[in-house]
């Protein structure tokens, strides 16, 4: 038997404006001038830098609830009513917020690095070589085909397939690993190996023969398992050499450039920079927090789309073409008003969340003693300042601070919290660069153990247990014991 009823729920969905809303607050500082430029572009109500003061528009605040409604003024069944924008007895909230930023606060431009693209290097040598009409197709195709690294991670007959598809040639697996010798001729050396082994062995047979390359290129030809696993006692043997001897072709080995691709330095990759979102300075012993000041544009609404309304408010005859205008006018409008209160909204989370942040590690601010930095979660935070985690988290991975330490990103400032041996919160951090200090003493003929690390933790009033200490390990990206061996 079917039956129809009524349910009623209540949920919380948030809504495109807050959604928005966090994905502003998350952006770093270039990533968010990135933003700004794009909404200028896409909404011409919009507009960039000071307005003159004899040329303000009366477009009405943020929080303006007119009271006045014509109801003769609603265009149709749109509501909108003209006097909600237009009002000449105050001036808009966002001509009278002043963020005590100086424009100049920080240089807006950023160089580029500008030459050859890595791949057009490449092309470019193959130039010198004489090569017919299919081969030249093919070392093409290979040369375009280089990633970052300097790889070509593809095999033989998946660019055959690729070279008949896409550049109609129709060729054989011999003629592509022909031409890819070719390839591995160009520079720099190892340039087009299709894994790490092949690109260590081109550079090596590259070099000027002697006694030690000739050891080092048979390892990596024929034992790269063993050389990559580090069982060197398994070389000895295979090769009946000494260790000296075993050292030195090893030391030959690691002079080697496992990413050939990053070593050019014309490859027209623009240079990451990192752009501090806030600054902390200490000021008369007391911490001084500031926030970048591009973070805080000059922004406004066009003076131009105002007098539209105007001009239409004015009209005794309201046409229908005109009333279509009015419409999308004023959906330009309101995203220009969201936006310009979205960035309000932004500059004051991030502002409250660093401060937070600052005042709970303030002893580590005043000193810069990693030791003093307090257990600290996101949640601590979050709490402090009444927001949502994930609102605390935004702003934490993806901002950097300007300390008198240095540029720190400040979800390095988060950590949890461990119990020494005499009964005192400790940051897991601390922990963390005592592990690194004593993996960086130790024998590396005889790497510890985490077993031996975590009684050598236990020993200086850290008790913690292997699997934590092997935790802490892979998270400082320090590789086993066996693997940090040296001969």
């Amino acid at each position: 038997m079917l039956k129809q009823n009524l349910q009623f729920k209540l949920s919380q969905k948030l809504s495109p404006q807050q959604i928005q809303l966090m994905k502003l607050i998350q952006l770093p500082t270039q990533a968010f001038e990135q933003r700004i430029k794009q909404e200028l572009e896409e909404n011409p109500a919009l507009e960039g830098g000071k307005e003159s003061d004899t040329e303000y528009d009366d477009f009405d605040n943020f929080d303006n609830s007119n009271d006045d409604i014509n109801d003769s003024e609603i265009i149709g069944n749109d509501d909108i009513n003209v006097d909600e924008y237009l009002s000449d007895d105050e001036i808009p909230d966002y001509r009278t917020q002043a963020n005590n930023y100086s424009s100049d606060d920080e240089e807006k431009t950023m160089p580029y690095a500008a030459g050859t693209s890595f791949t057009q290097h490449l092309k470019n040598q193959l130039n010198t070589y004489r090569l017919d009409e299919e081969e030249r197709d093919i070392a093409e195709f290979l040369v375009g085909s280089v990633d970052e690294s300097g790889y070509i991670r593809r095999s033989s007959t998946d660019i055959m397939d690729d070279l008949a598809f896409t550049q109609n040639v129709y060729t054989s697996e011999e003629k592509i690993n022909k031409v890819f010798k070719i390839v591995h001729q160009l520079d720099p050396a190892g340039v087009g190996a299709r894994n790490l082994q092949e690109c260590l062995s081109i550079q090596l047979h590259r070099k000027d023969k002697s006694k030690t390359s000739e050891l080092a290129i048979n390892i990596i030809d024929n034992a790269f398992e063993q050389f990559t696993k580090k069982h060197y006692k398994k070389l000895l043997q295979k090769f009946d050499i000494s260790e000296d001897q075993l050292k030195d072709a090893i030391h030959e080995i690691e002079h080697l450039n496992p990413k050939p691709g990053g070593s050019y330095s014309g490859n027209n990759r623009i240079v990451e920079h990192v752009v501090p979102d806030f600054a902390i300075k200490i000021v008369d012993g007391e911490l001084e927090l500031t926030l970048n000041g591009r973070n805080a544009p000059e922004l406004h609404v066009s003076r131009g789309y105002n007098d539209m309304l105007k001009g239409y408010k004015e009209a005794k005859e309201k046409s229908k073409s005109q009333k279509d205008a009015i419409t999308f006018i004023k959906q330009k409008l309101d995203a220009a008003k969201w936006f310009i209160e979205a960035i309000k909204q932004r500059q004051q989370t991030l502002y409250v969340t660093m401060s937070a942040i600052m005042h709970y590690q303030k002893d580590y601010f005043l000193t810069g003693d990693e030791r003093n930095l307090k257990p600290m979660i996101l949640k601590d935070i979050a709490d402090e300042i009444s927001m949502d985690v994930s609102t605390v988290s935004r702003v934490a991975n993806s901002k950097y601070v300007d300390t008198p330490y240095g540029t720190k990103l400040i979800k390095e400032f988060f950590s949890e919290s461990m119990t020494n041996d005499q009964g005192e919160e400790v940051s897991t951090k601390e922990i963390k660069n005592i592990l690194e200090t004593v993996i960086e003493e130790e024998d590396k003929r005889k790497p510890l153990t985490d077993e031996t690390l975590a009684s050598i933790l236990k020993e200086k009033g850290y008790p913690i247990a292997r699997r934590t200490v092997a935790k802490y390990r892979e998270q400082l990206d320090i590789p086993v014991a066996r693997l940090r061996k040296k001969i």
